[in-house]
């Protein structure tokens, strides 16, 4: 029933990283802090093998929350304080989904409910030795797809995209995703590939086996590629696609951060402003690009506000939303988004496209995407934004802008990916874009 093997731990740093573990769920459940925000300050005194259990654990954690819980609630008849189901929620997934040996699992469990909760370390105990006999029957006859998900997400998939695809796309949530790479220089990516030992996609990644450090791999320090999921990198290459010839062509990336699609357009060879009203993330922006070796003008500004001084050729939109597109990278998003939280991209994204229509010559090209699978933040947007504007019409984006992958543009001429996706290469982001033009 294991997901995954550990790492092998070091008996004298069993609890430090289970106390990590703890620390960062209570960060996301309390604090509404994701992980990502979290890893670096939990782990920094553990050994790297001791780090990657963290990060599986709470990985698994977030990803079968709703089978584990419902697993415990067969053996918990008055719920403990919020600390101790965390506790228990830990040991449950290393009982259920990761190859942790049962009493390794029992033990650590109850030495880390005694930092502060001493009196229930018999519950966690008991409720912990009742998992390992009956949680894997208990297991076999749940629905992982619907159970894992919160229910207005479920919800909003099965009404977007109907009951299977919902489904195929909760269960690609279900396991770790594989590393995808946008190499700069495409005429070396078959060398890359070969070098990282990594297959190349259909749309031009490469993708392998995640693990280790990712700054220890070959050519990350000479700048040869960059970290991207497959569907992040299909907005950037659609617009290049349609542009043409791309030497001395004006493009600005709005919310630009951390530089991924600004890497693509300069490696392209486009002049790029890149825009993001985030200093922090500007910072890596500019370092992305350093280690790179590529230029952008990079602007630290609103870009509901701000405009260039002269019109450019085109636009790149990827604007801020839910992210539900990326659960499978990030599987602490389902709890730190609310149902209230959409409309409030809706109407972020609907002022930043406006934006961007007043930023591009007339004939310019503006394309719009978003790293979300709710549909309040996909076309409707756009629509919105065309009934509003005259001078705006809609594109079709031609399929061969995805080389090899049609099946990415539906039949309405835009962008559109599930995670349920390409199963048997190991899904990708779910991502939806739209090309628009500024009329003469």
């Amino acid at each position: 029933m294991s997901d995954q093997t550990p790492p092998s731990a070091s008996p004298s740093s069993d609890i430090a990283a289970r106390a990590a573990a703890l620390s960062m769920l209570e960060g996301v459940f309390t604090r509404a802090k994701s992980t990502d925000d979290q890893f670096e300050s939990a782990v920094a005194k553990l050994e790297p093998r001791d780090r990657a259990f963290v990060r599986l654990l709470v990985a698994t954690v977030l990803r079968r929350l709703g089978q584990i819980d419902l697993v415990l609630g067969n053996f918990v008849e008055r719920r403990p304080p919020d600390r101790v189901i965390n506790v228990l929620r830990l040991g449950a997934a290393q009982l259920l989904f990761i190859a942790t040996p049962p009493h390794a699992a029992v033990a650590t469990s109850v030495a880390l409910v005694k930092q502060g909760h001493e009196r229930h370390a018999g519950l966690v105990n008991a409720v912990l030795r009742r998992v390992s006999e009956k949680g894997a029957g208990l297991i076999a006859a749940q629905d992982p797809a619907s159970l894992n998900t919160p229910l207005w997400l479920w919800k909003s998939w099965i009404a977007a995209y109907g009951e299977p695809a919902a489904r195929a796309t909760a269960e690609a949530h279900l396991s770790e995703p594989l590393l995808d790479i946008t190499v700069k220089d495409r005429a070396t990516r078959d060398l890359w590939a070969e070098r990282l030992e990594a297959s190349v996609l259909p749309t031009g990644s490469l993708r392998r086996v995640a693990g280790g450090r990712i700054q220890d791999l070959p050519g990350f320090a000479d700048g040869a590629w960059w970290i991207q999921d497959a569907a992040a990198a299909l907005p950037a290459n659609m617009l290049l696609h349609v542009l043409g010839d791309k030497a001395g062509k004006t493009v600005i990336d709005l919310c630009a951060a951390p530089g991924g699609k600004t890497a693509q357009l300069a490696a392209a060879g486009c002049s790029v402003t890149a825009v993001d009203s985030s200093t922090e993330r500007l910072g890596l922006l500019r370092a992305n690009l350093k280690r790179l070796n590529l230029q952008a003008d990079v602007v630290d500004a609103d870009a509901t506000k701000w405009r260039p001084r002269q019109l450019v050729d085109a636009v790149l939109l990827d604007a801020p939303c839910s992210a539900t597109g990326t659960i499978r990278r990030h599987p602490d998003l389902p709890y730190l988004k609310r149902p209230d939280d959409i409309a409030a991209f809706v109407s972020l994204q609907t002022k930043l496209l406006t934006a961007a229509a007043e930023m591009v010559r007339p004939g310019g090209l503006i394309f719009y995407s978003v790293c979300s699978l709710q549909a309040e933040e996909r076309r409707p947007v756009v629509e919105a934004v065309l009934d509003a504007n005259a001078n705006l019409a809609r594109v079709k984006i031609p399929k061969e802008a995805v080389v090899g992958e049609s099946q990415f543009v539906d039949h309405k001429g835009e962008l559109r990916t599930l995670p349920s996706q390409w199963p048997e290469r190991g899904g990708l982001d779910g991502f939806y874009g739209a090309l628009l033009q500024r009329n003469g």
